[in-house]
């Protein structure tokens, strides 16, 4: 069976690892890349079934609404501007879902940042754990809880939480989305030296795990649609609670940080 997806910033990290990871788990998984002309792909090597829309989504949201017709899942994870012109766009590109026949199930990215006031790697028990003095925390801190509401501090957190909340409004619609609150993705973890990134990294094959679960658990009726999620690997040494998707949407992750620090 086909499943035809746009996603919206398909180049990036996320995007261009979805589109590697996802026909793995489903082969029946065609992707439409929507980025902006001359966007560098990220994807390491070939992938299959795609195909590639040159257009800024803010400048023109009706060739948005275009290519949505007919998708049955749309992955929105395009940037742009301020806050006031992001959350702009995200007006358009949720507006756009709403006006499909039928509508699709959408995924939103979020953040970790989205929840930058539920810790700090600065100060604080989380700080010590970044800094890898395990040891000194005994019994660790207690990891975030994906059920915890947004509570950003910056502008970035912000514009997140504005996806969280079109998210929900599409919810209590009886549509399907889910607000991705995606940690660092890629593969590599080649950001070792970033100060606790090792408790927020995700595999980009981890990504496509957690999007694929979501729209299977959709496609099944049991999707808690408006929900929030942390999207992190399987980590050790994690700063947000993933059992809750594990729980709910069967999102089973494989990869572990500590690979790259010796277990320790």
């Amino acid at each position: 069976m086909t499943i035809d997806v746009l996603l919206l910033g398909g180049r990036g990290q996320i995007g261009s690892g979805l589109r590697i990871y996802l026909p793995r788990l489903d082969p029946g998984y065609r992707f439409t890349s929507v980025d902006l002309p001359g966007s560098p792909d990220k994807a390491a090597g070939p992938v299959p079934r795609q195909e590639f829309v040159d257009l800024d989504i803010a400048a023109e949201p009706a060739r948005v609404r275009e290519l949505m017709a007919g998708r049955d899942l749309v992955v929105y994870l395009a940037r742009h501007g301020p806050l006031a012109e992001m959350n702009t766009m995200t007006d358009h590109v949720f507006e756009s879902v709403l006006a499909q026949e039928p509508v699709p199930m959408v995924i939103g990215a979020s953040s970790v940042h989205a929840c930058d006031g539920a810790y700090s790697v600065d100060e604080g028990p989380w700080s010590v754990w970044a800094e890898r003095r395990f040891d000194e925390l005994d019994p660790p801190p207690e990891r975030v809880s994906s059920l915890i509401d947004a509570c950003p501090t910056n502008d970035y957190g912000r514009e997140k939480a504005h996806v969280e909340g079109w998210c929900r409004r599409l919810a209590a619609l009886g549509h399907g989305a889910v607000a991705a609150r995606w940690g660092g993705v890629n593969t590599a973890n080649a950001m070792t030296a970033e100060k606790g990134y090792f408790a927020l990294w995700c595999h980009q094959e981890d990504a496509a795990r957690f999007v694929h679960a979501c729209y299977t658990a959709w496609r099944a009726g049991t999707l808690r649609s408006g929900a929030h999620y942390f999207v992190v690997s399987d980590n050790g040494r994690n700063i947000f609670d993933i059992d809750l998707p594990r729980r709910e949407i069967g999102y089973r992750p494989l990869h572990d940080a500590e690979e790259f620090y010796g277990g320790g």
